[in-house]
């Protein structure tokens, strides 16, 4: 049908940059870029985030890691990462030279360290703009999920705003009863743009030992399985929220990535379907633009926010 990843049709603005479509890598899907580069051509994916950074090396939790289930995959990597600062020596001269927009993955376990990631980043530059983790348990707080609790949220939101003026991207949990105080409260304390959903908490049972198939226990489902729950959270955000959405969970597709923006999504980001095909973020893009071609849509944005309930037309 002729789609093709860098159509004039898919051409967007988010958070004052300018993607040459919508269909971003989401983070941990793609480490820090250098890891496809020889398999997915950089210059036709609209952005990338990458593999998260905290402010001192982690190891992760023990193996097993991944666990694949019927239309998805656990995940209990455990925010294993290198340390910011060892990132700027070892990975940053490549990253800098990746032909795509590019987002830090930053995370903590105190506000603190938030800000104090996203400083050693702003130091080193490079990179155009930031999506916080917030599904961490707050140590100060005895625990309790940044992600769960809006006046926590309010305050890494501010100490990421205050270091900063490039765009900032909160990246929300499904894991909470109601998700429209949290994107609100994101929205108050300065976030250009919320992503989500982050994966749903769930666990793994190997019945013969009886003991859970991952090295962590619980794990983060992610893929197809999660879609529906995505697609319900993304809508309910858009609603609360004048910022844009970054829809994410389960796109394998153009026309998932549709259904995302229909949803009220500005732009989505694409995770587990990496794993089984490495140059996903391409092909999807090329299929929505196809979409787009079928179904007389002139540009993506058109999408954006149309979903029709039964009886009331678009919202």
């Amino acid at each position: 049908m002729g789609g093709r990843p860098d159509s004039e049709r898919l051409r967007i603005r988010l958070c004052g940059l300018q993607l040459r479509n919508p269909i971003i890598a989401a983070s941990g899907s793609c480490g820090y870029g250098v890891e496809l580069e020889r398999v997915l051509d950089w210059s036709k994916v609209g952005g990338l985030v990458l593999k998260g950074l905290s402010s001192q090396p982690l190891a992760g939790n023990p193996p097993p890691r991944l666990w694949e289930t019927p239309c998805g995959m656990l995940n209990s990597v455990g925010l294993q990462n290198l340390g910011v600062r060892a990132f700027v020596k070892e990975k940053l001269p490549f990253v800098r030279q990746l032909p795509t927009i590019v987002f830090a993955n930053v995370f903590g376990f105190r506000v603190e360290e938030y800000a104090e990631v996203i400083e050693v980043l702003e130091e080193a530059g490079g990179l155009d703009g930031y999506e916080l983790n917030v599904s961490c348990p707050n140590t100060k707080q005895g625990g309790m999920y940044f992600s769960s609790d809006p006046a926590l949220l309010e305050q890494v939101v501010a100490a990421a705003r205050k270091v900063t003026r490039r765009p900032l991207i909160v990246k929300l949990s499904p894991n909470v009863a109601d998700i429209q105080p949290l994107a609100r409260a994101a929205e108050s304390a300065g976030a250009d743009a919320i992503s989500l959903i982050n994966t749903v908490r769930a666990l793994a049972i190997d019945a013969r030992t009886r003991s859970p198939r991952l090295g962590g226990g619980f794990g983060g489902l992610s893929g197809p399985a999660i879609k529906p729950i995505a697609l319900r959270f993304v809508y309910e955000a858009a609603l609360a929220v004048r910022i844009p959405v970054i829809g994410i969970g389960g796109i394998s597709n153009g026309e998932d990535a549709a259904e995302f923006l229909i949803a009220g999504a500005s732009a989505v980001e694409v995770g587990t379907a990496l794993f089984w095909d490495p140059t996903a973020p391409v092909r999807i893009a090329r299929q929505l633009d196809e979409f787009l071609i079928r179904e007389g849509v002139e540009h993506v944005s058109q999408l954006v926010g149309t979903l029709r309930w039964p009886g009331q037309g678009s919202v």
